[in-house]
């Protein structure tokens, strides 16, 4: 019993990784879509920021380290810059980045490599620029997944 309180390493959103999880797969069994096309890792990979391998171990109920905010702020742009690409199919260059989150060139650089660590600004400028919802840069890794299972739903 936990009297209200949360054990230790668990928190709501990892409590609720599994309940969508199951919510989801039930879903699919009764629409009669397959598991591997619900549960694609690349796919949710590319939606949710979490690197592939870490996907795969939270869908299989495993702990994955969590990567402190700086470090995942910088995964996440990363594939940003890898995924969502020009129509021309080329990645956005820093000061285009810059300019449509409506920073220097210099500023969007340092984020960019990791020289400077990114205020809640930068994230929302950054994250409307890729449009991608409010959280992606910061959110740990089993509520962003957790947020691309429950667009499937």
């Amino acid at each position: 019993m936990t009297d209200g309180f949360e054990s230790p390493g668990t928190t709501a959103t990892t409590a609720a990784l599994p309940a969508v999880v199951a919510r989801v797969t039930a879903l699919a069994d009764r629409l009669g879509v397959p598991h591997a096309e619900v549960f694609d890792t690349g796919r949710l990979s590319a939606a949710s920021g979490v690197p592939e391998p870490v996907v795969r171990a939270l869908l299989s109920g495993r702990r994955a380290g969590e990567p402190d905010v700086q470090e995942r702020f910088l995964q996440r742009l990363d594939l940003l810059r890898r995924t969502r690409l020009k129509p021309n199919g080329r990645k956005y260059t820093q000061q285009e980045i810059a300019d449509g989150a409506g920073m220097s060139r210099q500023q969007a650089g340092a984020l960019i490599n990791g020289d400077r660590r990114p205020t809640m600004e930068h994230c929302d400028a950054i994250q409307r620029f890729f449009r991608v919802h409010a959280g992606f840069l910061t959110a740990e890794d089993p509520e962003a997944l957790t947020g691309a299972l429950q667009s499937t739903e």
